[in-house]
């Protein structure tokens, strides 16, 4: 996967431990995995939580203004959120 296709980013779980997770544009979809330490198997993450999928719309904002992706791809994601998580507000 090439550097537009693919962004990660570390956060807590609810045990609080850290974990990585990574969304690999797929098609027109986005596909999320977790991976709790550093050499363990990348796991699906089925329904990733809106803390994820807010961490994602961050990175894209920020690869759209040093034009690595195309603005459409914020819209993308945005309709994503709103699919998932009806009333979510962005700024």
């Amino acid at each position: 996967m090439g550097a537009k296709a693919e962004i990660a980013w570390t956060r807590h779980d609810e045990e609080g431990r850290k974990v990585h997770v990574c969304a690999r544009r797929v098609g027109g979809d986005w596909r999320f995995s977790l991976q709790a330490n550093r050499f363990d198997q990348w796991e699906p993450l089925a329904q990733p939580p809106l803390e994820d999928w807010l961490a994602l719309l961050d990175a894209v904002r920020r690869r759209i203004q040093r034009r690595l992706l195309r603005p459409e791809e914020a819209a993308s994601v945005e309709r994503r959120i709103h699919q998932y998580f009806p009333g979510t507000t962005l700024d």
